[in-house]
């Protein structure tokens, strides 16, 4: 097929018409003054409301900025305090180790002197020994008891304990007198009384921090104190129990008593020496006797404590009472009782005389058939005989 090119549209020369605009009508209200004096007055009022919120803002920016600033120069100035107290701190850890060691060579070296006394002093009485040995015709003791101090032979331990309170508060005043400083503020202007102020400020800072940290770590050693006291008791439970005593054994202030008993035996006895040595006197005897006391108290109580019929007491003569009969009706009953109890003795007897006869007949039974067995027998011997003399004919 043919492609057939488009078609060109034809420009009219016709002049374009011009569409009529509507008539403009004024807007509402735009020549009212007042309506555009109240816009006028919202426009103004808000402009002012966003400029007092923008002041308000930059001055609490600005005063969020100073105290960040003012925490930031604390932070500094502490972390410099801080630094400086370590520095002291190891300063002062170190010349504390410079004395440790100092004090140890001082104490060793004392050591090596007192040693070397001793031995020059134990020289000096041989001497003296030899020479008294010498001297036999000189008479009196051939030594000497030098006398010792009285604080000599303590510990210091002991010599803290031995002192007296009168001792005690005057070291205290002494090491108050060390620790409390007087203050010295006479003739101090205000400049210096801050910095004294401040002195004392850090003074109790850095004791408080002290304080605390002495705190916790009481708190911990007591915790760890307590852990070990409770593992220690543990393991004693397992021992004694391993032993096959009481659990609460080796947990006391005073140790168990000694097994008498052998550890090889099959059962640990866990009687005392004084339970066995009264049972070696004869004790079993009694034990026994207590045990049927026992037995005979109970059943006795058993009895007593039985239901009894309540009645009321008839006094007089029972209505149809005969002759031969209780007077009460408690009585009656204790006759029932008696009764009762002969009934059972009956059949007791009775009972007895029954298995009697019974072990008779089956004795009697048992004979007639070990008879009729004796004559089974006769019989098969008789039979084997005739056998054999047929056999033989």
């Amino acid at each position: 097929m043919k492609s057939t090119p488009p078609r060109r549209r034809r420009l009219s020369r016709r002049p374009a018409r011009r569409r009529k605009k509507p008539p403009q009508t004024p807007a509402e209200g735009e020549g009212d003054p007042e309506f555009i004096k109240r816009q006028d007055q919202k426009r103004s009022d808000l402009d002012d409301q966003l400029k007092e919120y923008i002041t308000e803002w930059r001055k609490q920016r600005s005063k969020e900025e100073d105290e960040l600033k003012k925490l930031k120069e604390k932070q500094a100035k502490r972390k410099v305090t801080r630094a400086e107290e370590e520095q002291k701190m190891a300063q002062r850890k170190k010349e504390e180790e410079e004395r440790r060691v100092r004090e140890a060579e001082e104490k060793k070296q004392r050591e090596i002197e007192e040693k070397r006394m001793r031995l020059e002093e134990a020289e000096k009485k041989r001497q003296a020994m030899l020479q008294a040995m010498k001297d036999k015709d000189k008479k009196g003791p051939n030594f000497t008891i030098a006398k010792k101090d009285a604080g000599l032979g303590l510990s210091s331990a002991a010599m803290e304990r031995n002192k007296t309170k009168e001792q005690l508060e005057e070291e205290k005043k002494i090491s108050l007198s060390f620790r409390i400083k007087p203050l010295a503020i006479e003739g101090f202007g205000e400049a210096k009384l801050r910095e004294k102020a401040q002195e004392l400020w850090e003074l109790i800072v850095k004791l408080e921090t002290e304080k605390y940290d002495l705190e916790e770590r009481q708190k911990r050693q007591d915790y760890d104190l307590k852990e070990l006291k409770e593992r220690q008791k543990q393991q004693l439970r397992h021992k004694a129990l391993k032993k096959g005593l009481d659990p609460e054994a080796l947990t006391g202030k005073y140790p168990p008593k000694i097994q008498v008993a052998s550890k090889y035996e099959r059962r640990v006895d866990t009687r005392s020496y004084d339970d066995k040595k009264k049972l070696f006197e004869g004790g079993w005897d009694e034990i026994s006797k207590d045990s049927n006391e026992k037995i005979w108290n109970e059943k006795k109580e058993q009895y007593t404590g039985r239901q009894k019929s309540k009645l009321p007491k008839w006094f007089g003569e029972r209505p149809g009472k005969k002759a031969g009969e209780p007077e009460t009706p408690e009585g009656e009953e204790d006759a029932k009782a008696d009764e009762d109890i002969v009934e059972d003795d009956e059949e007791v007897e009775e009972e007895v005389v029954e298995e009697e006869d019974e072990e008779a007949e089956e004795d009697e039974e048992e004979e007639e058939e070990e008879e009729e067995e004796e004559e089974e027998e006769e019989e098969e011997e008789e039979e084997e005989e005739e056998e054999e003399e047929e056999e033989e004919e």
